[in-house]
């Protein structure tokens, strides 16, 4: 028998606070029932779950296989190849702090800009699932916005200008614009920029999203600063203050998002005196969104700032 869960709407546009549910043992009725509020809402807040490191890769696998991680500075995947942790903790020193003046930490501090998990992967995430292990008092919070709803208030000409137009994601683009060199040599020849498209309709539902974020450096057809201008427009549609969800973070809250229709960011906090320890799972994504895969490899990088198309 399903649990009694209550599905309460964040913002009218997306967003929900599920409650009544325990994510660590739910039988399949209730899962079906979590499974359709994520369709519907994109961004559900879970209070008070006490998850594991095990027991959180466990509940993400029901939706799908789980990502690995890349290398990066922070060596975030050290705990387990499937789960990412994003902590101020020092792994080399016992108890210390780690602040934002540290290159691991500057690294981190690219998940401040809008993004959508692993848009710069061949194959994009579908989900991911943070759960806060320890919260700083003040600062720290994610915020969400819809690019479903985005779509949706878009004019109509808009829209048609879209369809069929695919933008070239790059991780080094995006942490290029913090600082550059965050990526070791290795590191940045296996990540290449990769093709997206532009406008995604969800597999389930149908309803269609612009997609976009940090990671999207230009669209391919077009002058480059013509299509700077209109990612640059189009992010801004996505996070107007008004239509953005804050989640304020408690000790064990799960939040769950759909990357393929919501961006997220994440907020400063004083990392020199308060900890912060997140864990994340990732749902890797169902295939492609264009096709074929963009050729260009990422050791030609330097070249491409060198000719103007970048930063």
């Amino acid at each position: 028998m399903a649990d009694r869960i209550r599905v309460t709407p964040l913002l009218p546009h997306f967003g929900a606070r599920v409650e009544g549910v325990t994510l660590s043992r739910m039988d399949e009725a209730t899962f079906r029932q979590v499974f359709d509020a994520f369709q519907e809402h994109s961004v559900l807040v879970f209070p008070d779950q006490h998850l594991t490191d095990e027991e959180q890769m466990a509940f993400s696998r029901r939706f799908g296989p789980l990502e690995e991680t890349i290398k990066a500075p922070g060596k975030e995947n050290r705990h387990h190849p499937n789960l990412v942790d994003l902590s101020n903790l020092d792994p080399d020193h016992a108890g210390k702090l780690i602040g934002w003046n540290d290159r691991r930490m500057i690294y981190q501090s690219g998940n401040q800009l809008w993004h959508s998990d692993s848009s710069f992967k061949p194959v994009p995430a579908m989900a991911s699932l943070l759960s806060g292990r320890e919260v700083p008092p003040v600062g720290g919070e994610t915020e969400f916005a819809s690019m479903r709803h985005a779509y949706a208030t878009l004019p109509v000409e808009t829209q048609r200008r879209l369809e069929g137009k695919v933008a070239v994601h790059s991780i080094l683009y995006s942490r290029h614009t913090i600082a550059p060199d965050l990526f070791d040599p290795e590191q940045a020849d296996e990540l290449p920029p990769v093709r997206q498209a532009l406008v995604r309709a969800n597999p389930v539902n149908g309803k269609k999203s612009i997609y976009v974020g940090s990671h999207a450096w230009y669209v391919e057809g077009m002058e480059y600063g013509e299509s700077r201008r209109l990612l640059d427009e189009l992010l801004a549609h996505t996070t107007r203050p008004e239509v953005v969800y804050q989640h304020r973070w408690k000790q064990w809250d799960l939040v769950m998002w759909d990357n393929r229709c919501a961006l997220h960011r994440g907020r400063p906090w004083d990392a020199a005196n308060h900890t912060r320890v997140m864990r994340r799972t990732t749902i890797a994504g169902e295939g492609p969104t264009a096709e074929p895969p963009f050729a260009r490899r990422a050791a030609q990088w330097d070249g491409i700032i060198a000719e103007g198309v970048g930063v």
